[in-house]
């Protein structure tokens, strides 16, 4: 895994080298092993290295056989072996033995249509000197991340944020209207982000700008099999096909020059891969958890079932309040957009971890509760359907004890949260129906917005009727339960649990995660199987359990669902409270930010105050987090942007001197 970087200026030739050194010098965490750059009259590209495949020759950029395709790229091909052993046949020449040198080669003989080619996670960049034009592209799921800014034909692009604020010429502030759509579903839409006048380039889309300027396109979407037209395989038949399918995505994704390591959090999905690897191609696995000073939110009697099952050798970090509320201004630099939740803190702690113990890479089992139907939100879109049909019934909404066993009182729901599931009941056909609950819930965060950026919001249905311009043609004839599928891995998966979760908590330790559950031909399975091999009656991810149970305890596959969550307002309002807080929530602090209201927020902090620490409400454990994440950022990011010093990384410049001017 790297960090990439490029600027493109069509109009003028500029000095690229020093800003590009600078670029690469604020992403040292992405690529600490080495640096490259490329440079043309048009066309400089940076590099910064984590070495994982081919560590003596891989070095970027990259070039072909006469250096007139050049490359940076972040991520890994990998089915690369099959797809080099096929360009050699045609006839092509490598000179390193490693993953990139293969895109360029495909390039050569598909052009911009090399990425319907690659099984992998990635972010690139190819420079196309004869053709004077740029290629960018970014996987079909958006495990790796890709951000750009353009003005006046100068085309400025990087694997994080930060880096396109090293060049002074990219504006730095804040986006209102990101801000209302983290505030109402916890992440930036497509192709927005946290920041005005940078974009990122969506998961599953390739880029080509020249002379005319920058044009996307769509290579790939996420698409469901049509509900009239279901699938007619066995159920013998689709397990033994989804069996095989992960067992390869496993092992290809054990392929790397480094040591391979597992996250395992004691849950089905991790403990799934993990097994599929020890018992099929490593029998010294090296596992690593988080457990929880909290007793609320520790797994660890779980994770020592799957421990004991697989005999992995375990590592685990201990995770307290403090230690969030202290790395917490670490956890927002690098996730470079607000927060909902402290749950990307403890991930940043575990990548330390792994790093610590001498690992580079680690997989996950990110992905299956999307592809596989695992999460809450669908079954409660299940329930509310079947109550809509008798919106009066006493009966229906006690499906809900299913779901949430510890909110009801005997044999009555709590009234206050059947008020809360029956907001836009019967709104059914709403194409986000099944989201519907949530973010009207969330976006009632925004009433702590200051009185001029609650003026300019366009509300929930605004929001609701620009996600829906933007769904797939094919979307009306899928079932329900794909449209929130497909909802929830477009928004959710790949610009929160991808990115704030993933990639950003990760790299900030240099840390490489691998996702078998996302190889694509997973993933297109799984949008094929019949919805009652997602969830059969309220049993979420049913395939998957059953394919799994000839190997992982049943303890585990049959355990009740507990979302991954983290402690909040304990870390950031307590006797031990960082000082950090205090100030960036101070009036003089909210005041000159202007994004929040000065009176709603110190009653905020004055209530969790009086509780000692603590607010009980989940709404406002979000508003207290949210509020102070966005205050981070304007500090971090606008308002005290830092300048980056030299690194002691090793930097090994690769130029086309006849290019130079």
């Amino acid at each position: 895994m790297c960090g990439i970087a490029g600027i493109v200026n069509f109009r003028s030739q500029e000095p690229q080298a020093a800003i590009l050194n600078r670029m690469l010098r604020a992403m040292a965490h992405r690529g600490p092993d080495a640096t490259g750059l490329y440079l043309s009259d048009t066309c400089g590209l940076g590099h910064a290295r984590l070495s994982i495949i081919d560590l003596s020759g891989g070095h970027q950029p990259m070039h072909n056989e006469d250096r007139s395709v050049w490359i940076v790229f972040n991520g890994e091909i990998f089915n690369y072996p099959e797809l080099r052993a096929a360009l050699a046949r045609q006839g092509h020449r490598f000179y390193t033995q490693s993953d990139t040198e293969v895109i360029i080669h495909l390039y050569e003989e598909h052009g911009p249509d090399v990425f319907a080619h690659l099984n992998g996670q990635f972010a690139l960049a190819l420079w196309d000197q004869r053709k004077r034009r740029l290629l960018l592209g970014r996987d079909r799921l958006g495990i790796r991340p890709l951000y750009y800014h353009l003005s006046a034909g100068r085309l400025h692009f990087a694997s994080e944020i930060k880096a396109l604020f090293s060049d002074a010429r990219v504006p730095r502030r804040l986006d209102p209207q990101t801000l209302s759509d983290v505030f109402t579903c916890w992440t930036p839409v497509d192709p927005s982000t946290a920041f005005a006048d940078v974009a990122q380039l969506p998961p599953g889309h390739l880029a080509v700008f020249d002379a005319d300027g920058l044009r996307l396109k769509r290579y790939w979407q996420l698409h469901f099999d049509d509900e009239a037209e279901p699938d007619e395989r066995s159920f013998d038949d689709w397990a033994e096909a989804m069996k095989s399918v992960l067992l390869d995505a496993a092992r290809i994704r054990l392929r790397a020059d480094v040591p391979v390591g597992a996250y395992l959090s004691g849950g089905i999905d991790s403990t799934y891969i993990s097994t599929l690897v020890k018992r099929n191609f490593n029998n010294r696995l090296n596992t690593f958890s988080v457990q929880f000073s909290d007793p609320r939110f520790d797994e660890t009697r779980f994770q020592q079932t799957a421990i004991a099952a697989l005999g992995t050798e375990h590592r685990s970090v201990q995770c307290s309040q403090e230690d969030i509320g202290r790395i917490f201004p670490q956890v927002v630099w690098h996730a470079e957009v607000p927060l909902i939740r402290t749950a990307p803190a403890p991930l940043m702690m575990l990548s330390a971890l792994v790093r610590r113990s001498g690992f580079k890479v680690v997989l996950t089992g990110e992905g299956a509760d999307e592809i596989f139907g695992g999460y809450n939100i669908f079954k409660e879109a299940k329930i509310r359907r079947f109550w809509a049909r008798h919106p009066d019934s006493q009966c229906r909404p006690l499906l809900l004890k299913k779901l949430y066993p510890y909110i009801f009182d005997g044999s009555r729901p709590n009234p206050f949260l059947i008020a809360f599931f029956r907001k836009n009941l019967q709104d059914v056909g709403s194409p986000v129906y099944s989201h519907l609950v949530r973010w009207h819930n969330t976006g009632q965060l925004k009433s702590f917005f200051a009185p001029a950026l609650r003026a300019g919001d366009a509300g929930l249905d605004a929001f609701v009727a620009r996600i829906s311009a933007a769904l797939p043609a094919s979307f009306d004839r899928w079932s329900s339960m794909a449209k929130g599928q497909y909802l929830e891995s477009t928004l959710f998966l790949s610009n929160y649990l991808l990115s704030s979760q993933g990639d950003r908590m990760a790299m900030a330790n240099s840390i490489e995660g691998r996702y078998p559950f996302l190889d694509h031909r997973v993933v297109e399975m799984a949008a094929r199987l019949p919805v009652t091999l997602r969830l059969n009656g309220l049993t979420e991810k049913f395939l998957l359990k059953q394919i799994a149970r000839q190997q992982v305890p049943a303890a585990l596959i049959d355990r009740p669902k507990q979302p991954y969550r983290a402690p909040i307002s304990d870390c950031f309002v307590s006797g031990n409270a960082p000082a950090y807080v205090s100030e960036l929530l101070s009036e003089t602090r909210l005041k000159e930010s202007g994004y929040f209201d000065v009176a709603k927020v110190g009653r905020l902090i004055a209530k969790c105050r009086q509780q000692n620490g603590r607010l009980t409400s989940e709404r406002e454990n979000m508003a207290l987090v949210a509020i102070l994440s966005t205050q981070l950022l304007d500090q971090q990011f606008v308002r005290d942007f830092p300048s980056f010093a030299g690194t002691s990384m090793r930097h090994t410049v690769v130029e086309q001197q006849t290019l130079l001017q």
